[in-house]
């Protein structure tokens, strides 16, 4: 734990963009000094990247990310990347924008804990950042800029040199054969495509995969945003790229490894007993072999861009 710390660290310090005094920032620039600095949370303890770990796909590897206050969070801390063509955020849905979805840890009493006026208010204090908004923005840090700024930064986060995107390309030796027998596997008998598709593996909906029995495992999910009893146990399908690098899995990190999640969904019965309001695309077994699992894990890796896997 201590290695990965340290690891994190210095890659965020790395990361952060140098730029001298007299220099305009771009709108992205100036969205990732912020999404660095510690100036954002209330006790100054925390930043953005210190959940989300530039690393590890901008993912957390903990189970569960701590606050400002040093609060356990109730929810694993999901992937940055390849977010730009996304329409919903956070594992409930609950936003509808980047700039949305930034207002929320922003201001959540257990995170960040600083509304986005009172931020406003200390970076107009703040001599940097004061000046550096009126040369980018031309005008002083308000509400919206400041959303746009880190919101801009994000959309940077796009990644597609992977071994996979290499093959698609053309390059029949960038998968493995193990990786190429998995993509197959993915799309026929696993049906993992069905809830994973397009350029960034997800289809931008809610699914229940049976995570929810109202006992053992207690998160209702989207259903805590909309009362609609359908939503019981429903979360956002996230994305798979660069998903071998941003282990725990689940909202609930309650899977270690992507072999964990693929044995889940080849068995669910034997990890949740009676889930509530599961997906019929889950009633029964996949029946993948141990090698057609590993297969299925391995072309999951191959959806790893290189910056990662360089610094894992």
């Amino acid at each position: 734990m201590v290695l990965l710390s340290l690891v994190a660290f210095i890659f965020i310090v790395a990361f952060q963009p140098k730029t001298e005094g007299n220099e305009v920032l771009t709108k992205e620039q100036l969205g990732e000094k912020l999404f660095f600095d510690p100036i954002l949370s209330k006790g100054m303890a925390i930043s953005c990247a210190s959940c989300h770990i530039p690393a590890f796909a901008f993912a957390d590897t903990a189970a569960f990310s701590i606050g400002d206050k040093g609060t356990k969070l109730p929810r694993n801390s999901p992937s940055l990347t390849n977010l730009s063509g996304r329409t919903d955020f956070f594992w409930d849905g609950r936003a509808a924008s980047l700039e949305e979805q930034i207002l929320g840890p922003l201001s959540a009493h257990d995170e960040m804990d600083l509304p986005i006026q009172e931020a406003v208010e200390r970076l107009s204090k703040n001599e940097f950042y004061s000046t550096a908004f009126q040369k980018t923005f031309k005008t002083e840090v308000n509400n919206k800029n400041v959303l746009s700024a880190i919101a801009a930064f994000e959309r940077t986060l796009e990644t597609t040199d992977t071994p996979y995107d290499r093959f698609l390309d053309g390059d029949e030796k960038a998968m493995t054969e193990a990786a190429i027998r998995g993509r197959i596997l993915f799309i026929g008998k696993g049906n993992c495509a069905t809830c994973h598709s397009g350029e960034d593996f997800t289809a931008d909906r809610f699914k229940s995969i049976g995570l929810f029995n109202g006992k053992d495992f207690t998160d209702s999910g989207r259903y805590k945003i909309t009362s609609d009893s359908s939503h019981l146990g429903v979360f956002k399908i996230p994305g798979l790229r660069n998903v071998a690098v941003t282990a725990p899995y689940m909202h609930n990190a309650m899977f270690k490894t992507l072999r964990e999640v693929v044995e889940y969904y080849n068995t669910p019965d034997k990890f949740v007993k009676n889930s509530i309001n599961r997906d019929l695309s889950l009633g029964s077994s996949l029946n993948l072999s141990d090698g057609e699992m590993n297969d299925i894990v391995a072309f999951l890796e191959a959806l790893t861009d290189d910056r990662f896997k360089k610094n894992n």
